[in-house]
Formats: C-alpha cells, sequence, structure tokens
C-alpha cells in the first residue's frame, strides 16, 4: 500500500523560510508526478508546485520565485523549499500523487503558519 507522509510545518515569521518533506512507501517517487498542494480553512485546496518523473517542474504564479519543489537523491522524497514567506501562505500542505490508473494519494498535511 502507498503511504505519504508529511513534515516540516510550523510558524515562522513572515519573511522567513520552511523545508517541507513528503517521505513514500509502498510506491518510487520517481515515476510519477508529485505536487504540494495547500488548503487554507474555508478554501478549496489549491496546487502550489508540481514536479515530473523527468524534472520538470509547474508553480502557482503566486509562489513563482519563492517556493522550490525537489526530488530526493533516493527518489522515494519530495521537498518544498519555502523562501520569503508570506501570511497568505499560511494553510495545511499536502503531499499528492497520482498513478497512472488516475488513484490519487494524499498526505496526511503539514500546518504552515506565517505571522505577520
Amino acid at each position: 500500500q502507498v503511504q505519504l507522509v508529511e513534515s516540516g510545518g510550523g510558524l515562522v515569521q513572515a519573511g522567513g523560510s520552511l523545508r517541507l518533506s513528503c517521505v513514500g512507501s509502498g510506491i518510487i517517487f520517481g515515476r510519477y508526478v508529485m505536487g504540494w498542494y495547500r488548503q487554507a480553512p474555508g478554501k478549496q485546496r489549491e496546487l502550489v508546485a508540481r514536479i515530473t518523473g523527468d524534472g520538470d517542474t509547474n508553480y502557482a504564479d503566486s509562489v513563482k520565485g519563492r517556493f522550490t519543489i525537489s526530488r530526493g537523491n533516493d527518489k522515494n522524497t519530495v521537498f518544498l523549499q519555502m523562501n520569503s514567506l508570506k501570511p497568505e501562505d499560511t494553510a495545511v500542505y499536502y503531499c499528492n500523487l497520482v498513478m497512472t490508473n488516475g488513484r490519487t494519494y494524499w498526505g496526511q498535511g503539514t500546518q504552515v503558519t506565517v505571522s505577520s
């Protein structure tokens, strides 16, 4: 079975940085598109960043230049480096994996809170 576990969230002041990690088991991340999503209370879950099997990345306009998604060298971990954090980045951040058959897996989420 596939399991995704996020970590690295916390409380940070505006302008600070955090690095989120997603560690998987039961699957090799490198073969699939991986994404980071976030959801704030009362809002829909939104895509933050995506990385493909060949390393191509995509970012939401709101985080371009500030966030970086990457894969660990063991291909079983993905990271989201978040710099220059803003209060509007406050949300629960989720790791996402979509298999070729369309089945989607989510982690439990990690809370990121950015104080003004």
